[in-house]
């Protein structure tokens, strides 16, 4: 079972809490049904203790648990501030140092908006690139010049340091989480139900600090490169090898330990997320989509797409369209409230 947790303070917004909780109750009751209904993921509300907190809005949250008595976690989200941050950094001081012993754990920390602030103030956005919020980024950048601001991205990852500058751009992000802990099925049936609007893949929208990727193999990090940048024409293993001057083998086999995938896995998860991209945001159509991503084939695209979201192109485009919601296998079909 996966573990995560929201910490709470008062000029938190109750937004950037309660919909990264709905979003991956809902994943844990789609991924619970292969498991006999035990559920996969808990979510929990930490603080400095257990009081119930009032929430600038006037919400009243009560914590489940005290920040030194949370358990191992996978994902720590630092809600977003309402308006000046400054006093919710002067009051974390008691807690702020627990932040780095999380992060050393290996525990995904994700900041919303101006939390990013918390992060830099314990040190964790040291020489790692961060976004913020919008209207913050001049004062973000004068008080923590260490911190590589990225302005043009909505959000940012450095090893398994976060940053989404917007509570909307919260749910991208929990929607690539859930396709790591759950898989793609689960992922496209949460994004469909909680954010079928016209938006950016994870991929497409993040800033990635290559230097500290997951793995540390460069020549594999070259390959990934490449692959994002030549999805037309990137497709076989011959011709990336000769790119990299490494025989075919050699590079198969270390692509393979690097991301665990076969490098035409890896190439496919690339085009179809820009297929999802495409479906959503242009009018081409299915054959025209087809030969951006650099496959000729129409109905190899579409068994390809439905193998791995369940669904056809087209109806994947009318359910984004329309904001429909078109659950996993099996369930009933439903429209968004």
């Amino acid at each position: 079972m996966y573990t995560a947790a929201a910490a709470l303070y008062p000029d938190a917004l109750a937004s950037s809490v309660t919909l990264p909780m709905e979003i991956l109750q809902a994943a844990s009751q789609m991924a619970s049904v292969g498991e006999r209904g035990r559920a996969q993921a808990r979510f929990l509300l930490t603080a400095p203790d257990t009081t119930p907190l009032r929430l600038a809005s006037g919400i009243q949250l009560s914590p489940d648990i005290a920040f030194d008595q949370l358990p191992p976690l996978d994902l720590l989200i630092l809600p977003a501030i309402w308006r000046n941050p400054l006093p919710t950094l002067k009051g974390a001081s008691r807690w702020l140092a627990q932040l780095a012993a999380i992060a050393g754990q290996g525990t995904r920390i994700c900041s919303v908006g101006t939390a990013s602030c918390l992060l830099a103030e314990a040190g964790l956005l040291d020489g790692r690139p961060a976004t913020t919020h919008w209207n913050y980024f001049d004062r973000f950048a004068r008080r923590y010049p260490r911190v590589q601001l990225k302005t043009r991205h909505l959000i940012t990852q450095s090893d398994n340091i976060y940053c989404v500058g917007s509570v909307n751009s919260i749910a991208d992000l929990m929607v690539h989480i859930v396709e790591g802990w759950f898989g793609t099925r689960v992922a496209r049936a949460v994004e469909q139900q909680f954010s079928p609007e016209i938006r950016r893949s994870f991929r497409a929208a993040a800033y990635q600090d290559s230097t500290r990727s997951s793995h540390h193999d460069e020549t594999v990090i070259q390959a990934q490169q490449y692959l994002q940048d030549n999805l037309a024409s990137g497709g076989r293993l011959e011709d990336l090898a000769r790119q990299l001057d490494i025989s075919p083998r050699t590079l198969s086999r270390r692509f393979r330990i690097a991301t665990g995938y076969s490098t035409q896995q890896y190439l496919n998860s690339l085009r179809l997320a820009t297929a999802r991209d495409l479906l959503r945001r242009s009018n081409l159509s299915i054959a025209e989509i087809c030969w951006q991503l650099g496959l000729q084939d129409v109905s190899y695209f579409a068994r390809l797409f439905r193998q791995h979201h369940g669904v056809s192109p087209m109806r994947y485009r009318e359910a984004a369209r329309g904001k429909l919601f078109d659950p996993v296998a099996g369930a009933g079909r439903g429209r968004r409230p």
